[in-house]
């Protein structure tokens, strides 16, 4: 009852402010207890939660990992909802921007700080990948519940569910009957086999069973696709151990050098190949090695209602003096000439020839452009029919490469040390390389590819890195027969979560520092999440670097759930370098 002295009025005013006092505190309270159990152990272990509203906020977590000032101190896991979290290519921040030349399916990445300081957990029924070779044609349907694809494209055999297992015949949009037929066809055409070509580029790759089938001819090749409607093609691919990467052919080159590619392959990519005047053909000219070739199946070839594209298609390639080998139904088949192209010349498009050469293989964030590549910018035996066959281009020194031109000490020392420290690897370190464990693997600062190189004869693939702000070296590692892309490790990688079984990386500060100052450019603890993103469950790391570098990375990993071990160098090196593995520990939410 209120004060016998209070008007009415003012006595129910009073229970309201009562009221409301008891909720203030009760709402304050919960906050100071969020804040205490933010900032103090839970379960003996401190926990780092999401920044996602204040920078500021990320920041000092990241400074307080990595200066060691919060010991036991772990990373919070993501939300459920981001199991396949990629934050470059995430269509809730890239859907506002314009579809003028797909410009939205490109990379668009988040600052640091924009972004949650979280590990990305494992889907619900999550499980160790199936080993290769079985993984080619089986994967737990559990590890990426997405059937859309084959609700979708099951009768064209793109994959199907069976059980607990989606399984994949190895058909596509182009070819229901299986790749295997399909390439058995391509090669009455094209000599797919007697290694004349090794790297290849499958675009719009669905789920890339063109690129897993060719590896029975000794054909490496590397898939890619946006990620669209379609979601999951690429983490498909990844999961059955096939080449693969997240990429678009949009505004910006894709990031590849020049003339690395013996075969460029579109099975229905629907790349408008004469939009643009022509752009899109160009970047494919520009990619596509001297003497190589390239098949077009599918849209726009012989296609109903489609025909001004494929005469447009045809005239384009006839400006550049293509040699049209065949047109099999809805497949075309074009040989690039061997020799510098035969422009200038009268066409319709336009077309000539590029001022300045000198950046044909800088592919970082590089815009298109609408001019011809020239070859005889290039010095050097890398046409095919002139560079070595498979195997021996392996082992021999690319003629075409920068560094080299003084002479191959520096590449065969390489080679000789990568050789060496692999075999280190696996006879001290314990680490399952050579085994059915260990299928994708990753050389973060690849260099000329020694590493992967040295992984010759084991059963695994190699996405070669070379960092945007290194040496462009990948025109080497392509032309002994390798794959691999450009790549700014101050950003996210394009690809899918838990895509990689080994990461291997030395000089790992090298990838964030600057070449001129020295000084980071962003932080080694966003770049240890970043790799635990694309690491799987039980994945190894291989760190080797200065022992300073590998206590501090050493350090931080315990906050990132891998269990470090710390080697002493191989025998006969000469530096003053430790090895540290790390183990990604297979964690739940």
């Amino acid at each position: 009852m209120g004060h016998p002295n209070f008007p009415p009025w003012k006595r129910t005013n009073t229970r309201q402010w009562r009221l409301l006092d008891l909720i203030s505190i009760a709402f304050f309270s919960l906050l100071f207890l969020f804040f205490v159990l933010f900032y103090t152990t839970l379960g003996g272990r401190r926990v780092v939660g999401p920044s996602t509203v204040d920078p500021q906020q990320h920041i000092r977590l990241v400074v307080a990992i990595e200066e060691g000032m919060a010991n036991g101190q772990i990373i919070e896991a993501c939300p459920a909802s981001e199991a396949d979290h990629m934050p470059c290519e995430d269509p809730r921040r890239n859907s506002q921007l314009s579809r003028e030349m797909n410009y939205y399916r490109e990379r668009h990445c988040p600052l640091p700080e924009e972004t949650a300081l979280c590990l990305i957990p494992p889907p619900k029924g999550y499980r160790i990948p199936v080993p290769w070779p079985e993984s080619m044609h089986k994967i737990w349907h559990s590890n990426m519940p997405h059937n859309k694809i084959a609700d979708r494209k099951g009768h064209q055999g793109w994959m199907k569910r069976e059980g607990q297992h989606f399984l994949f015949p190895g058909g596509g949009t182009m070819f229901p009957d299986g790749a295997e037929q399909y390439i058995q066809k391509l090669s009455q055409y094209i000599p797919i086999k007697g290694g004349s070509l090794r790297t290849a580029l499958d675009m719009g790759c669905g789920v890339a069973s063109f690129g897993g089938y060719l590896l029975a001819q000794n054909i490496l090749a590397m898939s890619f696709a946006p990620r669209d409607s379609h979601k999951s093609q690429i983490q498909f691919a990844l999961e059955r151990g096939i080449p693969a990467f997240v990429a678009m052919l949009g505004t910006r080159r894709l990031p590849f050098p020049a003339f690395g590619f013996d075969l460029v392959h579109c099975s229905r990519c629907l790349i408008p190949f004469t939009a643009y005047n022509a752009t899109y053909f160009l970047e494919v000219d520009r990619l596509l090695r001297p003497g190589g070739y390239l098949v077009i199946s599918g849209p726009p070839v012989r296609w109903a209602k489609q025909e001004k594209e494929w005469s447009d298609l045809q005239a384009v390639a006839k400006a550049l003096c293509y040699e049209q080998i065949t047109v099999d139904g809805n497949t075309a088949i074009w040989k690039k000439p061997s020799g510098d192209s035969c422009l200038p010349n009268k066409n319709e498009f336009g077309l000539e020839l590029c001022d300045d050469s000198g950046d044909l293989s800088q592919a970082w964030y590089f815009k298109l452009k609408k001019c011809v590549s020239s070859s005889s910018s290039i010095k050097g035996d890398y046409a095919v029919g002139t560079i070595p066959k498979w195997p021996k281009r392996l082992t021999a020194a690319p003629s075409r490469s920068t560094l080299l031109k003084t002479g191959v000490d520096v590449y065969e020392g390489d080679t000789k040390q990568w050789a060496r420290r692999v075999a280190h690897y696996k006879s001290s370190l314990n680490i399952k390389l050579g085994t059915s464990s260990i299928r994708n693997v990753m050389d973060m600062n690849a260099l000329y590819g020694g590493f992967a190189a040295a992984l010759k004869s084991d059963p695994v693939w190699v996405m070669n890195v070379v960092p945007a702000q290194m040496p462009p070296t990948l025109d080497a590692i392509f032309d002994r027969g390798l794959i691999g892309v450009y790549h700014d490790w101050c950003e996210p990688f394009s690809t899918y979560p838990r895509t990689y079984d080994l990461i291997h990386v030395a000089s790992i500060e090298s990838l964030i520092n600057d070449p001129a100052s020295g000084k980071s450019r962003c932080n080694i603890v966003d770049l240890m999440v970043e790799i635990d993103r694309i690491l799987r469950p039980e994945g190894t790391v291989v760190v080797s670097d200065a022992p300073e570098v590998i206590d501090k990375v050493a350090r931080i990993a315990h906050s990132v759930r891998w269990k470090p071990t710390i080697y002493d160098k191989e025998p006969d090196s000469q530096g003053r370098e430790k090895i540290l593995v790390l183990t990604k520990t297979f964690w739940k939410l």
